[in-house]
């Protein structure tokens, strides 16, 4: 018996009678679950189905919302998620085997989750939903958080797994993509990255892919411009430009379909096209596995094409796919071999291992689930067989208290137990099955099929039931199978409306009493058969579509039917209505269900458009035709959609099902329900089927979609509920159980001869008669038996046997009929060869000959029916084709102001053609007068500004007599200027038809945009006056022809003239416009050119007939009346005088006598002769001269023809090359406009690529925003968690050292003692696996499992229990004392743990951070790679706005080149204007020559200048030689000596006197300084002294000098270490530090002291106790 969790809902349970749950039977169609190593769950309708592997018992979770959407569980916490599907769903989160709710996940999606997946590691879960959020959300599932999401908008996942080895890491896969998100940690913040995966093409292969941003591969090309990426061309500036490819380079990729994680962090990827992928998680590298070639080849030469279905194993993967079989890949070194491993008998839809690896779970696409376990002698075990498809049909099998029966819509019938659901048997009839249902007679079942049979089986023997027999009812599939109460008939009802009765007994063979028909489908059959009445009721519902409303048919039929069964039916098998009593009744609603009621009359009826359950009563009369119910009692149904009714065996409850999925049971009087339960969700099309048993405790419910049986048992029944439903049923089967006992021993005894293969009793009797004797009469009408390999049914045996029975009866009539049509055959056939010898306007067609009118009449309506199709349809093909006609002519016809045509030569082959121009549109012209008045004002203004200038300029320069005139000059030239712009600067021949070009600017002006386009404009206005000036000129030509045509056909009217009198046979020239010319010809038909003769209505024809038959009596009448004109003709040949054009047919009439021959003339007749041949002489000589007259004038007038045809031709040749040269300026023109385009198309990619840059930059700036605030946060989180950690180290560091001082008092032996225990940690021991599963396990340990470190933590906390033992306790130690240890020793442990716990948060924090400044780097590097690029690209779109794309016209010759070398790079060249040049050259000219004359006037000044200088050098040299002369004298030397020597005479007397004063001089000089030198010695030595003093001070200065500035830079460095606190706060500080120091040890030295002076006390007691105390007594 499965175990059952469950939750009451007071909206699904009324009343004080209560279902429950006994066992709910489905099949996965979703992927199967591990919950533990023996465990596996699966979802199934509304609920989760557990299995024990071991024991098979089944556990089932229901969820209360509804359909279970997905599953995901947890194998280390046995922990089971899954989600409901409704509006804002939300994630349950339970336990197994409690079964108890630990949470419930609440989130903000809307609609539905796809993906649920735990983490193997930590309480991690990740959801993914698909529309409209697209949303990945990972949860703490414990404390009911979202730790971080994030939406990937349009990708829809088929997959999502954690890496088994590091949660941080989850891998997402679709049917195009694979991407790698990594989960990123600090603290409590989480957040997620993701990264695709490039996958490879199709065939395996990597292309290289460019970068798309930044391209660095696009040519330069120095002509048209810079070569812009892709996306700047396709005009996409925001995010969709960074992942832009055109379709071109779009190549169809690799498709995944499955992936699985390695013990090494790598991807296995099985691809649709069969290739294997190996990714790395961490660089997300792909490679793609190659086979090996030494590899043996599969079974049968089999390839795997498609690894769709990945499980990975130790060394490979086991893969499989839609070929059913397991393959075994063993990959070594990028390579892999294949084995295969087992085949199934279906397409494995997922494979799974248990988490012990001893178990691969195999799960086939139908849903059964297979066992297999390697190395074992029957390694496949059945877990769980499903069934063909999902449960059709189900019916309790009578009594209804231990079997029951189910059928699929494929033709597979099963037999289960209700105790447990087990299957005891199958049976498959191969043939698609609608119904079931149990017979409460006997043993037997029948089952309706879609091709109109019905199988009557044998289930005495549930473990073998058999077919025992087959009825073909009709071709109309049998959707309806229905057993009255006491398993007397049975009703199939099929779809084409009609409803069979069947003896429900198998001792009759089932044996077909009749059938009734009833509307086009049915919807129900409702039957009243109880032990009371003789009768049984059969009430039968249809719908009324016209209506809108239902239809109900009740009739009876008596028990005794089966005896009486020929006398209620027709020869077709048709009942009879007088006989069984059938009433219409309709009503008002339609009713999606309706049940007849066994007591007072009654129908009960469930509204399908309202939700109400209505009952009606069943008037007591009889009546005719159709009687209309009303509604007695309505009450609501609280149930949505359409809805089905059923009763209870005893017919006092009514049971009501409908889409929402709740069954309710209510009241037949009252329709109050006393009890409701959910057991399908309205996401399966809620219930399908619904059976009760007999004694009313056991209900069967099975799903429409989701596939789901579910058996219900009444948890209690208030008040006689029970008892009347007991009693009831104990009744009816004593009433029974002899017709039970006899009809089952007659299936036990007549098991052997009851044949499958015999046919009803009506066909096996057919057969079995002999055929009767058919004469020729009837032969022809004879209908042909059908070959025996096909099987007829029962009502078309019923037809034939009803023909043959009318055949024998009117078989006389018949060969009277039959000799009448002979004849009427034979008549006929004679007429039919007498049309074919007629006329074929007076044939006949062969239906006409038809005898059957209405054949005759339908073959008319069809022809004229398709006569009329085909005149429709070649009128709508004429009208498509008027449409499009219409269209072209509007576009290429009418729409044009010039038409298209052309002109042809009347000589030679030349043709030209004018340009066809459509009128300008309104727009275009605003266009232009804007642009032509804005380039009038700017010429005004650059003229007003130039005059300005240049007349400033001549004020300075010129005289003011002459400025008048020269200004006038300057005007002049610049008119000329202005108007006539050279060719080649302008880059057309445009000025060469006269357009004004004196409003357009020059080229090398053009270099904003909207320059350009105004510049475009004027183009095209150029063109269009070309084209106008040209169309003139076609004009004038054409009507020049038009005169030229007519000329030569007045002359060709004198030519023919003459030609006529000369009988010549010239054919005379007469030029005609082509079509070509003349293009309006060809949208006018004329009478000619219709090749079908015109249809002329007969009305019309006829008086076409009178209107001619007058106009011929109105021109014979004249002529028989008119005796003038006759005599006229008659003697003077119709003139009244002969003409000179008339001399060549004149004829002079030959006398009578030149019959006669020359002998017998008389002389009067010769004379008469001779006057004959005078006048023959004369005439003839008359018609020679006319004659020529008449050749010179026609020959005059042919040349005067070819002349002016010539002259025409000439022109026309002229015409023909302005034709090219104004063509060639269109071309030209159009070449100025493309390049003008060109460019603005460049200016918009220009922009384009430009605006991209800046949102491209705006978009990484924000990205470096977020970046800096997460390197922010991070270093302060870092910085918070380092000073927690520091704390923690602080406090670990001073348990460590105030344990002795703890522990003070005790004997330092038992200290040191306690201090080894105190260092002491117990040894925790690991969990280890099992030898074998360790070989066979590939993971291993999943490591930073938070479940492993709680695990760890409790284990310690355990073994810290064992050390914390009494036993472990020192010798001699206080209880007290290792109690107070063991919780120290705890403390210091849990501090411990705790500092390994913040040491791994810490390198987490650390590496996050990290990894941050490297997001943060990258970006700053994306930022500064966009602000290169954009400083490139405005300098390209800075030199592309200067640098012009000019047309230029050259002469024929002046490119020509003899070798062709021309160089097309001219990078550094540049372009001016001609006349620049030669005005340059001509200014450089005259300055030039006026500095010649200017050197030569210089030259000759000098030539002067030099003999002037040489003169003046020339006197200055003499006047210095004077001057010389002059000074010598001057400066001739004599001394005071010698003057004195000359004027003193007692000379030596007084050289002695002075040489004796000098001498005494000297000698006094001598002492003076002697005297000084003394004093200077002796200051020397003082100051000697002095100076070894100042020595010795300095050197020990310099020392102290030395020690100071190192204390200085020490200081320094300090305070540039320290921040910016001034030295002298920090001076301060400290000294408020050491006083509070200095004060804190002063209160622990008093304490310390007052405990000093307590403990002395203490010892002197203590020493005072242990020492005798001498007391006085």
């Amino acid at each position: 018996m499965a175990q059952i969790r469950e939750r009451d809902d007071a909206s699904h349970q009324g009343g004080s009678s209560a279902l429950s749950l006994r066992w709910a039977q489905g099949f996965p169609k979703q992927n199967i679950h591990f919950v533990n190593d023996n465990t596996i769950c699966y979802p199934s309708g509304n609920y989760i189905i557990f299995i024990n592997l071991e024991t098979k018992k089944r556990t089932l979770l229901s969820c209360a919302n509804g359909i279970v959407g997905v599953v995901a569980t947890n194998v280390p916490y046995e922990i089971v998620a899954f989600s409901d599907r409704k509006l804002k769903p939300l994630i349950h989160i339970y336990s197994f085997p409690e079964l108890m709710r630990k949470n419930k996940l609440k989130g903000n999606i809307l609609l539905d989750y796809t993906l649920l997946s735990f983490s193997y590691c930590g309480t991690y879960l990740a959801s993914y939903s698909s529309l409209p959020e697209f949303e990945l959300a990972l949860w703490n599932w414990e404390l009911n958080v979202i730790l971080c999401k994030k939406s990937q908008l349009g990708l829809d996942v088929s997959q999502m797994t954690f890496n088994p080895m590091n949660w941080h890491q989850l891998c997402l896969s679709s049917s195009s993509s694979v991407s790698v998100w990594t989960i990123e940690r600090s603290n409590q913040e989480h957040y997620l990255k993701a990264k695709s995966v490039k996958l490879p093409q199709e065939d395996g292969t990597f292309f290289n892919e460019t970068d798309i941003l930044f391209p660095s591969t696009l040519l330069k090309d120095p002509i048209y411009g810079p070569v812009m990426p892709l996306s700047a061309i396709a005009g996409l500036v925001g995010e969709e430009a960074e992942t832009f490819r055109p379709k071109d380079d779009v190549y169809p990729l690799l498709h995944p379909t499955m992936h699985c994680w390695t013990p090494t962090s790598d991807l296995y990827v099985g691809c649709e096209e069969g290739h294997l992928l190996m990714i790395n998680a961490e660089t997300l590298k792909v490679t793609v596995l190659q086979k090996r070639e030494d590899a043996t080849l599969l079974e049968d030469g089999v390839k795997l094409i498609s690894p769709s279905i990945l499980v990975y194993q130790k060394d490979g993967i086991i893969a499989s796919g839609i070929d059913g079989v397991l393959y075994s890949f063993i990959v070594k070194d990028s390579k892999y071999s294949v084995e295969n491993l087992l085949t199934m008998k279906e397409p494995v839809e997922h494979l799974v291992f248990s988490p012990n690896y001893k178990t691969l779970l195999i799960q086939t696409e139908k849903g059964s689930i297979y066992g297999y376990t390697f190395d074992e002698k029957t390694p496949l075990n059945k877990i769980l067989v499903a069934c063909d498809g999902n449960f059709q049909a189900v019916d309790f099998i009578t009594p209804g208290n231990k079997f029951f029966m189910t059928i699929t819509a494929s033709g597979e019938v099963s037999i289960w137990s209700m105790e447990d659901c087990t299957c005891l048997s199958k049976l498959y009839l191969k043939t698609a099955t609608t119904t079931v249902a149990c017979s409460p007679s006997s043993f037997s079942a029948a089952v309706g099929t879609m091709d109109g049979c019905v199988y009557f089986l044998d289930i005495q023997d549930e473990e073998y039931p058999e077919v025992i027999h087959k009825s073909f009812l009709s071709e109309s599939p049998v959707h309806h199978l229905v057993f009255d109460q006491l398993g007397l008939f049975l009703f199939a009802g099929t779809a084409e409306g009609k409803l069979f009765i069947i003896n429900a007994k198998p001792s009759s063979l089932f044996k077909i009493l009749g059938f009734t028909e009833s509307g086009k489908e049915i919807l129900q059959i409702s039957t009243v058969s109880i032990l009371e009445r003789d009768l049984v009721e059969v009430m039968v519902l249809s719908p009324l579509p016209e209506t809108g409303g239902s239809r109900l048919e009740i009739f009876t039929l008596p028990k005794i039917l089966p005896q009486v069964s020929t006398g209620f039916s027709d020869e077709r098998g048709r009942l009879q209505d007088e006989l069984v009593h059938k009433f219409l009744y309709e009503t008002e609603h339609a009713l999606s269900s309706a049940v007849l009621g066994f007591q007072n009359n009654r129908i009960y009826g469930f509204c399908s458009q309202v939700p109400y359950i209505c009952s009606y009563l069943i008037p007591e009369t009889e009546h005719i035709g159709v009687c209309v119910l009303k509604p007695f009692q309505k009450t609501q149904s609280k149930q949505y959609g359409p809805g089905r009714l059923s009763l209870s065996f005893h017919g006092l409850w009514l049971m009501s099902i409908a889409k929402c999925g709740i069954l309710c049971f209510r009241d037949t009087m009252t329709l109050e329900p006393f009890s409701r339960y959910r057991s399908h969700s309205h996401h399966g099309q809620g219930i399908q089927s619904l059976r009760i048993s007999m004694d009313g405790q056991h209900i069967l419910a099975s799903g429409k979609d989701d596939a789901t049986l579910v058996y219900l048992k009444w948890r209690r029944l208030t008040g006689n509920l029970a008892t009347e439903m007991t009693s009831y049923c104990r009744n009816v089967l004593t009433f029974m159980i002899g017709t039970m006992e006899e009809e089952n021993n007659y299936l036990t005894t007549h098991h052997g001869s009851i044949d499958l293969a015999r046919e009803p009793e009506h066909t096996h009797s057919n057969e079995s008669q002999p055929k009767p004797n058919i004469d020729s009469s009837q032969e022809d009408l004879q209908i042909p038996e059908e070959s025996h390999h096909k099987e007829r049914s029962w009502i078309e045996q019923k037809s034939q046997e009803a023909i043959k029975n009318e055949i024998k009866l009117f078989s006389q009539k018949r060969k009277d009929i039959k000799m009448g049509i002979k004849l009427l055959t034979k008549t006929i056939v004679g007429m039919m060869e007498e049309n074919e010898e007629v006329d074929s306007i007076a044939k006949l067609d062969e239906e006409e000959f038809a005898l059957d009118l209405e054949e005759l009449e339908r073959l008319q309506d069809q022809s004229e029916e398709e006569v009329a199709k085909i005149k429709k349809d070649a009128e709508l093909h004429n009208l498509a084709k008027s449409y499009l006609t219409e269209l072209i002519k509007e576009e290429c016809w009418n729409s044009m102001a010039v038409k298209g045509r052309a002109l042809k030569c009347f000589h030679i082959p030349c043709t030209v053609e004018n340009f066809p121009m459509k009128e300008r549109t309104a727009e275009e012209e605003e266009e232009l007068k804007t642009v032509l008045q804005q380039r009038k004002i700017e010429a005004e203004c650059l003229k007003l500004r130039k005059e300005i200038i240049e007349s400033q300029s001549a004020m300075a320069l010129v005289k003011k007599l002459h400025e008048e005139d020269d200004e006038e000059e300057e005007e002049e030239n610049k008119i000329v200027k202005e108007t006539n712009l050279p060719d080649y600067l302008l880059g057309s021949l445009s000025s060469e038809f006269g357009v004004d070009t004196s409003l357009l600017p020059s080229q090398l002006e053009l270099h904003s945009r909207e320059e350009k386009i105004n510049q475009i404009v004027l183009l095209k206005d150029i063109i269009y006056k070309v084209k106008t000036a040209f169309n003139s000129e076609f004009n004038a030509a054409y009507k020049q022809k038009e005169y030229e045509i007519a000329r030569v056909k007045e002359r060709n009217v004198r030519i023919k003239e003459i030609i006529l009198d000369l009988e010549l046979e010239e054919i005379v020239w007469q030029p005609e416009f082509e079509d070509c010319e003349k293009p309006e010809r060809a949208l006018v038909v004329e009478d000619h050119e219709i090749e079908v003769q015109k249809y002329i209505k007969p009305r019309k024809k006829t008086k076409v007939d009178v209107l001619t038959h007058q106009d011929t009596d109105r021109w014979l009448h004249p002529q028989g009346s008119d005796d003038r004109q006759r005599g006229l003709m008659d003697m003077m040949g119709g003139v009244l005088e002969v003409k000179k054009e008339d001399i060549l047919r004149m004829v002079i009439p030959e006398p009578p006598f030149m019959s006669k021959s020359d002998n017998l003339w008389t002389e009067d007749e010769k004379k008469q002769f001779k006057e004959y041949e005078k006048k023959v002489k004369e005439l003839n000589e008359e018609r020679d001269k006319y004659r020529k007259s008449l050749e010179a004038e026609l020959k005059k007038l042919q040349n005067s023809i070819q002349e002016s045809t010539q002259s025409f031709d000439e022109h026309l040749k002229r015409l023909f090359e302005r034709r090219v040269k104004a063509e060639m300026v269109v071309n030209q023109e159009e070449l100025k406009i493309n390049n003008l385009v060109f460019s603005l198309l460049l200016e918009e990619e220009l922009n384009s690529r430009e605006e991209f840059l800046n949102n491209y930059r705006a978009k990484k700036q924000e990205e470096k925003g977020q970046t800096t605030e997460a390197i922010r946060k991070a270093k302060e989180d870092l910085d918070m968690y380092k000073e927690h950690y520091d704390n923690l180290v602080a406090e670990d560091k001073v348990l460590d050292r105030s344990f002795k001082k703890e522990f003070s008092e005790i004997p330092s032996n038992q200290v040191e003692i306690l201090y080894k225990l105190f260092k002491r940690r117990p040894r925790v021991h690991k969990h280890k696996t099992q030898p074998d599963s360790t070989s066979v396990v590939p993971f291993g340990e999943r490591p930073e499992s938070g479940k492993l470190n709680k695990d760890a933590f409790v284990q310690l906390m355990k073994a810290m229990d064992d050390l914390d033992n009494i036993t472990n306790m020192p010798e001699g130690l206080d209880p007290s004392t290792w109690e107070h240890f063991c919780a120290t020793r705890r403390i210091k442990v849990e501090n411990e743990f705790k500092v390994k716990q913040k040491s791994a948060g810490l390198t987490e924090i650390g590496t996050f951070l990290r990894k941050r400044i490297e997001d943060d780097e990258s970006v700053q590097h994306e930022i500064e790679r966009v602000l290169r690029e954009l400083i490139l690209l405005q300098e390209d779109k800075v030199r592309f706005q200067l640098d012009l794309t000019i047309q230029i016209l050259l002469k024929q010759g002046q490119i020509e080149l003899e070798n062709f070398q021309l160089t097309l790079e001219y990078s550094d060249a540049i372009l001016i204007n001609k006349n620049i040049i030669e005005d340059l050259n001509s200014v450089i000219r005259t300055q030039g020559q006026k500095k010649v004359a200017s050197m030569m006037e210089s030259k000759d000044v000098h030539k002067g200048i030099y003999q002037i200088e040489w003169e003046h050098k020339k006197m200055e040299m003499e006047m210095e030689d004077l001057n010389q002369k002059a000074w010598d004298i001057q400066m001739l030397f004599f001394s005071r000596d010698r003057q004195k020597y000359l004027n003193e005479p007692n000379y030596e007397s007084l050289i002695a006197l002075q040489i004796g004063i000098m001498e005494q001089t000297i000698q006094v000089l001598d002492k003076t300084h002697k005297k000084n030198v003394e004093h200077c010695k002796k200051l020397l030595r003082k100051l000697g002294k002095v100076s070894n003093k100042k020595d010795t001070a300095n050197y020990n200065l310099s020392c102290n000098l030395q020690n100071e500035l190192v204390a200085v830079s020490e200081r320094k460095e300090i305070c540039d270490s320290i921040g910016t606190v001034l030295t002298c706060e920090k001076i301060a500080k400290e000294q408020f530090e050491s006083r509070l120091q200095q004060q804190k040890l002063t209160s622990i030295s008093k304490q310390q002291a007052e405990q000093i002076s307590i403990l002395q006390a203490e010892v002197e007691r203590l020493r005072m106790r242990t020492f005798p105390a001498l007391v006085q007594l």
